[in-house]
């Protein structure tokens, strides 16, 4: 090779070198992120996040009140005062009626303790009460009062909504917490598909950049050879119009970049003049994940099988309460205390008289044209439909689980390639632009090669993205972390 030959390859590699390294040598004030970085910031600082956290805690105290019902309940019940100053009827012996001027005032108060029997649908109670009368007309006071009662009220051959709820509401709180989980799960799988938007976003702006001083270059190296007859006007016009593209690739690049970056900061919970720049998660973990114990995990810790469970529960509840509600409604009432009058207050508490109440309230339904039938009927179909339903999710859930962790291995052998891949047409790029330097080889082979080039990178990230998308969705879907063989799973109370 003569030094004529030999000194265009040496000015062009001593200008792409001195690109790269003008390019490598710009101050950046970004702060790097890695994956992991950003997904753990988002599990504690989005408004995703937030809005879980609420969710947890408005579940919790639902369950709370839930439980509450089951505690002793004290209740202090009074009217003071209940003053009257009026012309009442009042009757005679003969049967008429005198409109009599009355002034007087009735005031109660009552302390009372209610504990409902879950097991029966019953209540229990204790009550203590007194009441006093004031006829300020005469200057007559009287107290009367129940120093201590206890009842009971018992519905028989009832519906019973305190059994049921003992059943189908710890089930509940146990889908809260399972489903609060799975929705930072949630959260991880959304901030990952955000991060490799503006990962992109920034690779396809390096590329555009690179193109652009590659091309920059090419042109004005093609411009002397075209002043020497060595290439085409049609070949130099094409040169220009890559230039041209490049510009307008990286003006379209810096806009994506600007757009994958608000986003991502949105959902993150970053400042608007905070800089960020996105390390590439090329650190691949290797584990192996079975079939069988992704699906012992998954039916373990995943809130679905609850649900079902559930959800057939509330069915069968629904039957009950259409058999129980049949319109014979029997109420069984009786109550033992202690009871007195007096003209002062002390007398109440002196030798009480015994005080019982036994009665039993019916009301049976005499015709009601087939009504309670159907809605007998109704809630039985409906349970059977739940049963089916339940049936077929309870298939597509297993199924579910076998299909992600079979995609989760071929994502993984399908990353392995794309990498390769971009390997290769990268040194395939550099060996089309070293031999287009020296005049072997035209601006379309080139051309091809770059488009080889950019589009086998855009593949390896986009393999990327898919991988970890796949390997947080296969955490949400078991809640367990085969990476480190650790649950995800705990008590929100710990939380």
């Amino acid at each position: 090779m003569n030094k004529r030959k030999l000194t265009p390859i040496l000015i062009s590699f001593l200008f792409f070198s001195f690109s790269v390294k003008a390019q490598e040598s710009q101050p950046g004030l970004s702060k790097k992120y890695t994956l992991f970085d950003i997904v753990q910031l988002a599990r504690n600082q989005s408004t995703a996040w937030l809005q879980a956290e609420t969710r947890k805690e408005n579940r919790f105290w639902q369950f709370k009140t839930y439980r509450s019902n089951f505690n002793p309940q004290l209740v202090l019940t009074g009217t003071l005062p209940d003053f009257q100053r009026r012309f009442a009827s009042i009757s005679q012996d003969d049967g008429s009626y005198v409109f009599q001027a009355v002034s007087n005032n009735n005031s109660n108060l009552a302390l009372r303790l209610n504990q409902t029997i879950g097991a029966t649908g019953g209540r229990i109670f204790i009550n203590s009460s007194v009441d006093r009368f004031d006829d300020f007309d005469r200057d007559f006071t009287q107290y009367s009062g129940t120093p201590i009662s206890i009842g009971l009220v018992q519905p028989i051959l009832q519906f019973n909504p305190w059994a049921w709820d003992k059943k189908i509401e710890p089930l509940r709180y146990e889908e809260s917490q399972k489903e609060y989980f799975e929705e930072l799960e949630q959260i991880s799988i959304d901030v990952t598909t955000r991060y490799f938007s503006l990962m992109l976003a920034q690779i396809n702006l390096e590329i555009a950049t690179k193109n652009l001083a590659n091309n920059d270059t090419i042109y004005k190296i093609a411009q002397g050879r075209y002043e020497l007859g060595k290439i085409g006007e049609n070949e130099l016009l094409q040169l220009e119009s890559n230039l041209i593209n490049s510009r307008l690739d990286v003006a379209q690049a810096e806009l994506d970049l600007e757009t994958s970056t608000l986003d991502l900061k949105s959902f993150v919970g970053f400042g608007e003049n905070e800089s960020i720049e996105l390390i590439l998660p090329e650190d691949i973990p290797t584990f192996d994940v079975n079939e069988e114990v992704a699906l012992v995990q998954a039916k373990t810790n995943r809130v679905d099988p609850v649900s079902f469970k559930r959800r057939v529960l509330e069915s069968e509840r629904q039957v009950a309460q259409a058999r129980g509600e049949n319109g014979i409604n029997l109420d069984l009432v009786a109550q033992y205390g202690l009871n007195n009058r007096g003209a002062d207050f002390s007398d109440i508490y002196r030798d009480p008289n015994d005080q019982q109440l036994v009665r039993l309230d019916l009301t049976v339904p005499i015709l009601d044209w087939g009504r309670q039938k159907s809605r007998i009927k109704t809630a039985e179909a409906n349970r059977k439909l739940i049963e089916y339903q339940v049936a077929q999710d309870e298939i597509n859930f297993e199924q579910e689980v076998f299909t992600k962790v079979k995609s989760f291995k071929m994502l993984r052998e399908q990353l392995k390639v794309r990498k390769r891949s971009d390997e290769l047409e990268n040194r395939k790029y550099e060996i089309s632009k070293q031999y287009f330097l020296i005049g072997k080889t035209d601006i379309t082979t080139l051309n091809i090669a770059l488009k080889d080039k950019d589009e086998a990178k855009r593949n390896y990230i986009s393999s990327l993205k898919t991988f970890w998308e796949a390997y947080f969705e296969l955490r949400k879907l078991t809640l367990y972390d085969f990476s480190n063989s650790t649950l995800l799973l705990r008590d929100i109370k710990d939380n």
